[in-house]
C-alpha cells in the first residue's frame, strides 16, 4: 500500500481507503456483524489507515450501524487511523430529512463519538446537503466550536447534489472553511473532474468515491443480473442495466493487463492516476473484494497512451448513487 496526503490536512493516507456504506446498510444486501469485522481488521492489515462513515450508514431503526462496527472492530488500533464522518442525514429520520444547523452538528458529532469508541474526528462531512438553502448560518460557529474543543479535526463537504452545491464547495474551500471533499467519480461518473482539479490544486484534500460504479465496475456483473428488491441498483431499466455491464466490458478489455488481474484493480487505479485525487474509496462488503481493490495501489500508473483510450471510451456520465 502506498500513501499520500490529505491536502493540507497533512495527513498521510492510504491510497486505497475504506467506505462503511455496505457494511451497516442494507443498499446492498446484509452483512453479518462477524463479516463487517473480518472486513475492517483486514483492510486494517493490509495497509488501510482511512475509514470513511456516516450515522446515515443504518437502518430506519437505528443510525450509525457502521459507525458502531467501525469502532468495535478497529478498538485499541483507533490511534493508527483517520476516522471520517459525516452529518445532517439520518436514516430513523428518513433520507431527504436534513440536519444542517449548530444543535444537530453538536449532537451528531457527540452520537458519533460515543458509537465509534473515540474522542475525536480527523474529518467530519457535510452529508451531501441538496442546496445552500439547507445550511443555517449558525453552523459555521458551531463546529468552530467543535475543532476548539478537539471534537473535530478538519471539516470536509460530501457532495452528491453535484450541480447543486459544488460552487459552496468552491467558496467554503476559498473562504478556508472546508479542506477537504468528496465527489463521485468513476470511469463511468467524471462530471466532478473540474472541481478535482481546482480544489485540489488549492490544497483542499480529495476522496474518491463510487468508484466502481455501484458495482458495475467490479467486473461481475451481466446483463441478466437480477438485484434483490429495494437494493440500489434495483431502480435501473433493463437497458441501463445492459448498457453499463456493456461499457464495463470495453474498459475491462482495454485496461486489465498483466499486473491489473481485475476490472475493480483497473477501475481504482484508473481514479489514483487522475491528478489531485488524494485517495479512492473501496465500499465493498467482502474482505476479498476490498483486497483486490487495495492491490490497485501497487499496479504500475497507467500509461499516456492507455488514459487516452479510456477517456475515448467515455460517451455517456452514468448517474452516481
Amino acid at each position: 500500500m502506498k500513501y499520500r496526503t490529505l491536502g493540507r490536512t497533512g495527513f498521510r493516507v492510504s491510497e486505497v481507503s475504506l467506505g462503511t456504506w455496505a457494511l451497516g446498510s442494507p443498499v446492498y444486501g446484509s452483512v453479518g456483524a462477524g463479516d463487517a469485522r473480518r472486513a475492517i481488521r483486514g483492510a486494517l492489515d493490509a495497509g488501510i489507515n482511512f475509514f470513511d462513515t456516516a450515522p446515515l450508514y443504518g437502518t430506519p431503526e437505528e443510525d450509525g450501524i457502521a459507525e458502531k462496527v467501525l469502532g468495535q472492530a478497529l478498538g485499541a488500533d483507533r490511534d493508527r487511523v483517520a476516522l471520517a464522518t459525516k452529518f445532517g442525514r439520518y436514516p430513523t429520520r428518513g433520507h431527504q430529512n436534513t440536519f444542517f444547523h449548530a444543535a444537530g452538528v453538536t449532537q451528531s458529532v457527540e452520537d458519533s463519538l460515543r458509537r465509534l469508541g473515540t474522542d475525536r474526528l480527523d474529518v467530519l462531512f457535510f452529508h451531501s446537503p441538496q442546496s445552500r438553502d439547507q445550511i443555517h448560518d449558525d453552523i459555521w460557529a458551531a463546529l468552530a466550536n467543535l475543532k476548539q474543543s478537539g471534537k473535530v479535526r478538519f471539516v470536509g463537504h460530501s457532495i452528491s447534489w453535484f450541480a447543486e452545491t459544488q460552487q459552496a464547495a468552491r467558496d467554503w474551500a476559498a473562504e478556508r472553511k472546508i479542506d477537504v471533499i468528496q465527489v463521485v467519480y468513476s470511469l463511468m461518473n467524471r462530471e466532478t473532474e473540474p472541481l478535482i482539479r481546482d480544489l485540489g490544486a488549492a490544497g483542499i484534500g480529495v476522496v474518491a468515491r463510487e468508484s466502481l460504479a455501484n458495482g458495475f465496475l467490479g467486473g461481475t456483473f451481466t446483463k441478466d443480473i437480477v438485484f434483490p428488491a429495494g437494493s440500489l441498483n434495483a431502480r435501473y431499466p433493463r437497458e441501463e442495466i445492459a448498457e453499463r455491464v456493456a461499457t464495463a466490458e470495453c474498459y475491462k478489455a482495454l485496461l486489465v493487463r498483466r499486473d491489473i488481474g481485475s476490472l475493480a484493480q483497473a477501475a481504482m487505479r484508473w481514479v489514483l492516476d487522475q491528478p489531485q485525487v488524494s485517495l479512492v474509496l473501496a465500499g465493498s462488503r467482502r474482505l476479498e473484494e476490498i483486497l483486490d481493490c487495495a492491490a490497485a495501489s501497487d499496479a504500475a500508473p497507467f500509461t499516456a497512451a492507455e488514459l487516452a483510450q479510456a477517456r475515448a471510451l467515455h460517451v455517456r456520465e452514468f448517474s452516481p448513487a
